[in-house]
């Protein structure tokens, strides 16, 4: 099953942590590739490295270097493509496994849409995913492309947001 979840409301990436707590409760194994997400620390993160005995369940695996081009980024532009590509080798490997159950490409329509990556290559990478996975495309933007490809998608819809007020992200909501 390929799943999408795109728009610019809140939830994507908390909706993908529901789907795999869900998974993992029912015994399988589920992996989080993070795109654009880079080497801060959020709630997720904490949890897995607090709650040890979780892991052979739960697996969330940081392959960004940050946002890409604000808050403060000073990186070149290059060295985020080659994270998202060595993120995308590590999806692909991690669909050909017999290892995971549910495979969530975190932030992977934001990757396409800055093109650190191209849909065609993500579009070749669901196509190998066997029947019993489910894999889950999260980010805003998400290509049309994905969209048609995508057994499942739900469009998270921003009506109100305290961001809009100047109000920061509060921590163990948004991160």
């Amino acid at each position: 099953m390929i799943v999408v979840f795109t728009g610019n409301g809140k939830g994507k990436t908390t909706s993908c942590l529901g789907h795999m707590i869900r998974a993992a409760g029912q015994g399988k194994r589920t992996l989080m590739l993070q795109f654009i997400k880079g080497p801060w620390i959020s709630g997720e993160h904490i949890f897995l490295d607090t709650h040890p005995q979780v892991r052979d369940h739960l697996e969330i695996v940081r392959g960004g270097k940050g946002f890409v081009g604000i808050l403060n980024d000073q990186l070149p532009f290059a060295t985020h493509q080659q994270a998202a590509q060595k993120t995308l080798q590590r999806a692909l490997r991690a669909v050909r496994t017999k290892k995971y159950d549910l495979i969530v490409l975190d932030e992977v329509n934001v990757a396409v849409s800055l093109k650190l990556i191209k849909p065609s290559e993500v579009l070749s990478l669901i196509k190998q995913v066997p029947a019993d996975k489910v894999i889950i495309l999260s980010g805003r933007y998400a290509p049309a492309s994905f969209i048609r490809a995508a057994d499942l998608v739900t469009e998270m819809k921003e009506i109100k947001h305290p961001f809009s007020k100047g109000k920061k992200a509060r921590v163990g909501f948004e991160f």
